[in-house]
């Protein structure tokens, strides 16, 4: 099988030392397997959408070097397509209306990996004088187990953990779980690779798959880049925008940050001469197995 990567940033700022971390190691990993590197702006979201950010996060990776394979793919232009995956769903029967607010499920539902587990309320129809608010596919009572390359073996029962979760949200946008697989069937993704904060997502997307007969994906999921307090680097916790005129010694960092012990002269090297030397060396097998790293940088 052909591999087949891509790099999924959210335009919601900057790209910084976490998105280049996974940027680094998907770009690798498709250039050392002869594969092509496709890049994707999840951009669905639009309320948490930056205005110029997806204009500033492409800038920031033609100056660190990288070169995708086609054209950028937007995920707001593809809401036709979404709706064609989501009807498919629903003519499966294990789509349904939820009426319930958030304060409604948390009063009622037990605690799960990501939160509260919706507890089924409306699985069996809406309540007299209720309206659909989102709309959520039923998860089964059964494992769920997935072998990641990073990670290793990981284990879920949908149900228990996560509970039926929303394909179509409040607002009406599409869930990023349905549109992250729909997006990755119709590109012939083969490989994803993507932070650890993501795997508990894993399981889903998964699931909805095999819901919708297309290929299951091999997975890999990069330590996570954390702050002093354990905090994910992110615009919520102030992590610093890349530099571009710096772009080579960041590389370094990266490089150094995923285990692959770049010479410290390389610190002072050129950015194409770093890239080099990331082809000519890359070694997967020395990321930590570890769903997060503290970087002080």
């Amino acid at each position: 099988m052909h591999y087949i990567g891509r790099f999924a940033p959210s335009p919601t700022g900057p790209l910084h030392f976490g998105s280049l971390v996974a940027a680094v190691t998907s770009y690798l990993e498709a250039r050392t397997h002869q594969g092509l590197w496709l890049l994707r702006m999840e951009d669905l979201d639009t309320p948490r959408t930056m205005p110029g950010a997806a204009d500033a996060i492409l800038i920031s990776l033609e100056a660190f070097g990288f070169e995708w394979n086609g054209s950028v793919l937007y995920q707001s232009q593809r809401t036709a397509y979404y709706s064609e995956v989501f009807e498919r769903l629903q003519t499966s029967g294990l789509v349904y209306p939820c009426a319930c607010t958030r304060k409604e499920i948390a009063d009622s539902a037990v605690q799960g990996i990501e939160g509260a587990v919706y507890p089924g309320t409306c699985r069996n129809g809406l309540m007299p004088g209720r309206t659909a608010r989102a709309w959520r596919i039923m998860t089964e009572d059964a494992p769920a187990s997935f072998n990641d390359d990073i990670q290793g073996a990981i284990h879920q029962n949908l149900a228990r953990d996560i509970g039926d979760f929303v394909l179509k949200r409040a607002d009406g946008l599409f869930a990023y779980q349905l549109a992250v697989v729909a997006d990755d069937a119709a590109q012939g993704v083969s490989h994803v690779v993507r932070g650890a904060d993501l795997l508990d997502s894993t399981p889903r997307q998964i699931y909805l798959q095999h819901l919708l007969q297309f290929p299951t994906l091999q997975y890999a999921h990069l330590p996570v880049a954390v702050n002093a307090a354990g905090e994910k680097l992110s615009k919520q916790t102030k992590a610093r925008a890349l530099d571009n005129a710096n772009a080579a010694a960041a590389l370094w960092t990266v490089l150094d940050f995923l285990g692959q012990h770049p010479p410290a002269a390389l610190q002072r090297a050129t950015t194409a001469e770093v890239w080099q030397w990331a082809l000519g060396h890359w070694q997967p097998g020395r990321i930590a197995r570890v769903r997060a790293l503290t970087f002080s940088g």
